[in-house]
């Protein structure tokens, strides 16, 4: 692998996102390619430099993949010069320290979100980065997946006329551990160790609306903990004291609404985990994480109401599909390749750490809607 290098430390790839999606589905796969292509047709090739506390772990995956660096000492690794960026995707709770070391040592930062427990937090790394005169980006997969990516062509086409208001569903069953393991990690379930849907999803959410539609404004939510008690991974019963469903309203300029529900207790009665329903005046739109359909003001057909008569129409089969007119990859290598050319060659990132803090602001003011009862309104966030 000849021409340009660009180490980066990647803290907490033991973990099931760090692993499969940043190690090997996107750096991996970045390398296999040979390399991130420059807006000069040059490359600039990856050179992964593992961290985290279990040295087992790490050396098991150093191995399988054959790289040949890895530590469980993160200033030493921050202290190398020949790695300038580090990635984060470690538990919530400890990313605020490590991504602050990282800059203190002048490192360029990329992190998984939410970027820090509380509002207050996330603005300090962002403020700590614009001090630091460091490069900074957050993890906005979601706006790389196909659906959106079709959604989004149609958005700035004009297809919808006036946007009136989108409908989010998301979310599966995540069973209880006890007579079948459970998808996600136990510390999801309690609030002590920074878990809970609302903190976790909303952050995306206020991405994926702010980006494609417009700024979140103001939150109504409600968020529960529908399953009281769980199994950890030892097969122990704990006390789930993080929400596990929330369901928001969410006020957008222009006078969109949005209504996301968000769950892992609800079971799938969709064609995708995740799916958005956009409706304007000239057209509405239904995109998941791959697919994207439409119907036009023109084809919409004229249903009438009548619960005495079975109906006879099938509605889903009076929509279009939106064709892929590209090939679209996996969106967390994409960004992954954005954020390197924001790092070589100073291309546009909209994607920072004052962005992931909006984010927390969103999370933040759903748990404040339903602790209080109210609507909430988000005021302008500055770095």
């Amino acid at each position: 692998m000849g021409g340009r290098k660009l180490g980066v430390v990647m803290n907490g790839v033991t973990g099931r996102m760090g692993y499969r999606q940043h190690l090997v589905r996107s750096v991996l796969a970045i390398r296999e390619q040979g390399g991130v292509t420059l807006a000069d047709g040059t490359r600039v090739q990856l050179e992964p430099l593992l961290v985290g506390r279990n040295a087992t772990k790490l050396r098991e995956i150093a191995r399988r993949h054959d790289l040949p660096r890895w530590t469980t000492d993160l200033d030493a690794a921050l202290a190398d010069a020949d790695y300038p960026v580090y990635f984060d995707s470690q538990v919530t709770q400890v990313r605020e320290k490590s991504l602050i070391r990282a800059m203190d040592a002048g490192r360029h930062v990329y992190t998984e979100k939410p970027t820090a427990e509380s509002l207050t937090g996330a603005l300090d790394l962002a403020r700590h980065a614009r001090r630091a005169g460091v490069k900074n980006g957050v993890v906005h997969d979601k706006l790389y997946l196909p659906g959106l990516v079709k959604l989004k062509r149609l958005v700035d086409g004009g297809f919808f006329g006036r946007i009136l208001s989108v409908r989010g569903e998301f979310g599966y069953w995540v069973f209880e551990g006890d007579w079948q393991p459970a998808q996600r990690p136990s510390w999801n379930y309690r609030a002590q160790d920074g878990g809970g849907i609302a903190l976790d999803m909303f952050p995306h959410w206020n991405y994926v609306l702010e980006n494609l539609f417009g700024r979140v404004r103001a939150v109504t939510a409600r968020v529960v903990t529908h399953i009281p008690h769980r199994w950890d991974e030892q097969g122990h019963r704990y006390d789930a004291t993080a929400d596990d469903a929330a369901y928001a309203i969410f006020e957008l300029d222009g006078g969109i609404v949005a209504q996301v529900n968000s769950s892992w207790a609800v079971r799938v009665n969709r064609d995708e985990l995740v799916e958005f329903q956009v409706d304007g005046t000239e057209g509405s739109a239904v995109a998941g994480l791959h697919r994207c359909r439409v119907q036009h003001r023109a084809v919409t057909p004229k249903p009438v109401w009548n619960p005495d008569l079975v109906e006879t129409q099938r509605f889903r089969d009076q929509w279009q599909e939106v064709p892929d007119n590209a090939v679209l990859e996996n969106g967390f290598k994409a960004q992954w390749e954005q954020f390197v050319r924001h790092v070589v060659e100073d291309a546009p990132n909209p994607y920072d750490l004052l962005s992931g803090a909006r984010g927390v602001q969103l999370a933040e003011a759903g748990l404040r809607s339903s602790r209080e009862g109210r609507r909430v309104e988000l005021p302008e966030l500055t770095a």
